[in-house]
């Protein structure tokens, strides 16, 4: 083999390569490859793995295959059944299900065209679903239900775009501040009124209890005054029991008895004076046995 023959083996050899080079490509397992051959879509690549194209004549488009969020900067306001404006902040969650579909209706907008339609979607969605309920549906009773609803309705239109929507939730529902004010006024005003409610059951429940105290208290000593006389009554008696039994055992010694305390009880202050005459039964027992 001459040296003409080893160059154009050598050089034939590198055209193969760099044709080879050219027309291979690979598909990783979060992309989706559209082929197209001037302008006309061949063929979709959705399994990862290696594939060949025709070089210069076949362009590749790549599209990503995971779940995406579309998370809004500012929330968006929306009204009522009840004529009220409540700042909604959403997000969505969705995929590319269908490459062909996708690549048709966004052409060359990219991610940012679908996720623009797809915001139109949702927001209109939200828009019905809260132009039909009132607060309390949209923030506590009826939430899970309009989430479902929004994402039904725009998954039906997103797959027109070859969109799939895998969820649609609400994070955070809240009135507008136009109308916040008035709203938290009318909350403290409620929550003054149950404390004055609450203040004035309190001041009710004190005064009974303190009147029952009272109540108690009456009956109690009353009971205590009762018993303290019955006992005293019970004592006088057995007083006067004794003294009648010891005065029929000596009733002389009993009168000189009386008669002492008498003379205590009478001459217990020396400034004490008394006019009587001397030959009264006051002073028997004072007198000498011979002039009794």
């Amino acid at each position: 083999m001459n040296n003409n023959n080893v160059k154009g083996v050598v050089i034939t050899a590198m055209l193969a390569l760099v044709f080879l080079v050219l027309s291979a490509f690979t598909v990783n397992q979060t992309e989706y490859v559209l082929v197209q051959r001037l302008g006309e879509i061949v063929s979709v690549k959705k399994e990862p793995g290696l594939y060949f194209k025709v070089p210069f004549v076949d362009n590749l488009k790549t599209f990503d295959n995971r779940i995406v969020t579309l998370d809004w900067e500012q929330p968006a306001k929306f009204i009522t059944s009840e004529n009220k404006y409540m700042m909604v902040d959403s997000f969505v969650k969705w995929r590319i299900i269908d490459p062909i579909k996708y690549y048709v209706s966004i052409k060359e907008g990219g991610e940012a065209a679908a996720e623009d339609r797809l915001s139109k979607v949702v927001n209109a969605g939200l828009r019905t679903e809260f132009g039909k309920r009132t607060v309390h549906d949209v923030i506590a009773g009826e939430r899970g239900v309009v989430m479902d609803n929004l994402r039904k309705r725009a998954d039906a239109e997103a797959r027109q775009m070859g969109i799939e929507v895998v969820d649609v939730r609400l994070k955070r529902v809240d009135y507008s501040e136009d109308i916040s004010k008035s709203v938290f006024d009318r909350m403290i005003a409620e929550r003054k009124r149950q404390a004055n409610e609450r203040r004035s059951e309190g001041a009710a429940a004190s005064e009974k209890i303190r009147a029952d105290a009272d109540k108690q208290r009456e009956v109690i000593i009353a009971e205590a005054y009762r018993e303290a006389q019955k006992i005293k009554g019970e004592g006088d008696a057995k007083a006067s029991q004794i003294y009648n039994q010891s005065y029929s055992r000596n009733p002389e010694f009993y009168a000189f008895y009386r008669s002492t305390e008498a003379y205590k009880n009478s001459f217990k202050s020396k400034s004490d004076v008394m006019v009587l005459d001397p030959s009264s039964d006051f002073f028997k027992y004072m007198r000498s046995p011979a002039k009794k």
